[in-house]
């Protein structure tokens, strides 16, 4: 396989709406986020050749993004694998400008999920599984964290531990749609939604656009801002309905971190900000386990004591992740943006110290079902 390692960097990074955007549509919020991208990166909307989009409202994502920009990309790709999307927008934009089919690609996405109510397009359960009445999507996650909780002995309040160290994360991020205090005792308290998840295991529903850049590396070093060099890349998909799953506690993950990690010549050791899928807190444990930061089992226990907080061994989704930033539907581009600001050393409050210069960041799309995983790097990791 031709490695992909160093040759294309994200140059610019936008969000649009954010929590609460009523009377704004999905496309719309998603160019006022393109907006935003282009001029971090120093680009305009002629610049762009390629262009990445996916939402669950519309059958053209693509189509419909590009006539709104009025632009008339050179390739387009409008994959459709859940919150792991963009990810996987990420991956294939590497390869189309490594291939000389692009040189500079937008990959957006734009939802009103909170306003409008709707996320009835994320939710597509299959007749058999119809006949036991499910809350979806969070039954489908109930059923893998008490699955783990059965195996391995995790408890609630490890989980609970996920949620606490988003929120304290969340407090450094003005963005952030949840900033109050939290602790163990409020997320156990909190009522019960799909056994053994509560009302706080689980994300946001939110309103929001995202945006990033990506060109070539040779013309990322000329841009305004710092690039963020993509080192590795991986996908795996492995079922479509949660009753397909052949094990509810092992993911894709395994298969998408370790050709991510191939590609980019790194182990999990190196990682100094891992940003994970969080849509309920069961995730992440199972992100943290599946990708090798710790063994099958561990996940409980390695989160614990605020291990993924402020301060701890592993900075896990620092901007507040799904469960206090901002969950609009899908996650997955959010992951990657929070990557990026960390390696650009502009977290403010929430910035990692010690200038990192590795991040991970890690999506899931269906019910476990597509895996994908992205590595970037600072300029010092390619030189």
């Amino acid at each position: 396989m031709t490695s992909l390692r160093g040759k294309t960097a994200i140059v610019g990074l936008g969000y649009a709406g954010l929590g609460s955007s009523p009377g704004w549509s999905p496309i719309e919020l998603a160019a006022m986020a393109a907006e935003r991208a282009l001029a971090d990166a120093g680009l305009a909307l002629k610049d762009v050749d390629g262009l990445c989009a996916s939402t669950f409202y519309h059958f053209f994502p693509t189509l419909s993004m590009a006539e709104q920009l009025r632009i008339s990309p050179k390739w387009s790709n409008a994959d459709m694998v859940g919150g792991s999307t963009f990810l996987s927008h990420v991956l294939q934009s590497a390869l189309a400008i490594d291939a000389g089919l692009c040189e500079t690609v937008l990959i957006l996405y734009g939802s009103n999920a909170r306003s409008s109510r709707d996320i009835y397009g994320l939710i597509d359960l299959h007749p058999l599984q119809a006949l036991y009445a499910p809350s979806m999507p969070v039954s489908a996650y109930a059923m893998a964290a008490a699955r783990h909780m059965h195996l391995y002995g995790t408890t609630r309040s490890q989980m609970a531990e996920v949620a606490v160290a988003a929120r304290r994360w969340a407090q450094g991020n003005p963005d952030a749609a949840l900033r109050d205090p939290l602790t163990i005792a409020d997320v156990l308290a909190s009522p019960m939604v799909s056994d053994p998840l509560s009302r706080l295991d689980c994300c946001l529903v939110s309103d929001g656009g995202g945006a990033l850049v990506m060109t070539s590396a040779a013309r990322a070093r000329d841009l305004k801002q710092p690039p963020v060099y993509l080192l590795g890349a991986g996908m795996a998909h492995s079922h479509r309905d949660i009753s397909q799953m052949a094990e509810l506690t092992r993911t894709g993950a395994v298969e998408s971190g370790a050709r991510a990690f191939e590609m980019a010549g790194l182990s999990p050791s190196d990682v100094d900000v891992a940003e994970l899928y969080d849509a309920f807190t069961i995730l992440p444990i199972l992100f943290l386990e599946d990708l090798g930061f710790c063994e099958k089992g561990e996940g409980g226990p390695f989160v614990a004591d605020g291990a993924i907080g402020p301060g701890g061994r592993l900075p896990v989704n620092t901007g507040g992740g799904g469960l206090s930033f901002v969950h609009p539907g899908m996650f997955g581009l959010f992951a990657i943006l929070e990557a990026c600001v960390q390696l650009r050393g502009q977290g403010g409050a929430r910035q990692v110290p010690g200038t990192p210069e590795i991040a991970l960041a890690h999506g899931n799309g269906g019910y476990f079902s597509h895996q994908a995983t992205t590595i970037f790097g600072t300029a010092a990791t390619v030189s």
